[in-house]
């Protein structure tokens, strides 16, 4: 079963700019006026018209000062600050599937080279690294991958085994297993998590969809990503400092209806 079972998630929301307005706080006037004895009536004319030619200098001045304008916002950003990790849950369970060809020899998202034959995995979450057994509930099969990888973009499958992996498993297709955590990757202490909501073989569709999101959620990015016809172009929301975050901010994309579809996705 090749890896081609990539959701395209299209969006369909409203878009809606945040207006910040600045109101000016009310000005007020206060005149002091010293205790006078006014021994004429010409003294007194001239004071009260002194007065007057102030208050008229003082208004024209109030009249010709430049408007305040709002300064312009901006999207709001979709990072949160980093908080402790989130706990890596034990038996997960869910659908495995595989891929070998035409994969072979392609970088991973780790940067290193898929090597079919090697027992290694992909999962969308756990750290590079990590070492996991995969217990097969139809058959009772077990066998110990390296995650390597990330994958699979498919409702409900967990984990993507190598092809020597699912041949250990006696695995055809797909099968139900539940995964245990025998040694976490080096890195589990630094995770960045983002949000999938779009893959797509046309990068100017990835583009207009990233153009779209920054418009209420930053950091956007597209990334790509190996598939059996050509390169995936992800597109990628957020750099959030635990799952639990993320998920967060999955839901919140779904909610404002930017997403329909959306994948938790680790990114180191």
């Amino acid at each position: 079963m090749h890896r081609l079972d990539w959701q395209i998630a299209r969006t369909d929301g409203n878009e809606g700019v945040e207006v910040l307005t600045m109101k000016p706080a009310k000005s007020e006037i206060v005149a002091w006026t010293p205790n006078l004895k006014i021994r004429s009536g010409t003294v007194a004319s001239l004071g009260r018209l002194a007065f007057l030619a102030a208050v008229a200098l003082f208004w024209t001045g109030c009249h010709h000062r430049a408007p305040v304008v709002a300064p312009p916002t901006s999207a709001p950003s979709a990072r949160r600050h980093p908080s402790a990790q989130a706990p890596i849950v034990q038996g997960q369970e869910g659908i495995a599937s595989w891929y070998g060809r035409p994969y072979d020899g392609r970088p991973t998202a780790s940067g290193q080279v898929y090597n079919m034959y090697a027992m290694t995995a992909a999962h969308r979450t756990l750290p590079f690294g990590t070492l996991v057994r995969v217990h097969d509930l139809e058959n009772g099969h077990s066998v110990v991958v390296r995650i390597n990888d990330r994958g699979p973009f498919v409702e409900g499958r967990i984990i993507d085994l190598s092809y020597a992996a699912a041949m250990a498993l006696h695995m055809p297709s797909t099968a139900l297993v539940r995964l245990q955590i025998l040694r976490v990757g080096p890195h589990a202490s630094s995770g960045t998590y983002s949000v999938q909501i779009g893959a797509f073989l046309d990068r100017s569709n990835a583009e207009r969809l990233k153009h779209r999101i920054e418009k209420r959620f930053r950091p956007v990015m597209i990334k790509q990503a190996s598939h059996g016809n050509g390169v995936l172009n992800l597109v990628l929301v957020g750099e959030e400092g635990t799952r639990q975050q993320a998920e967060k901010l999955a839901s919140q994309l779904i909610h404002d209806k930017l997403a329909k579809q959306t994948y938790v996705v680790r990114t180191n």
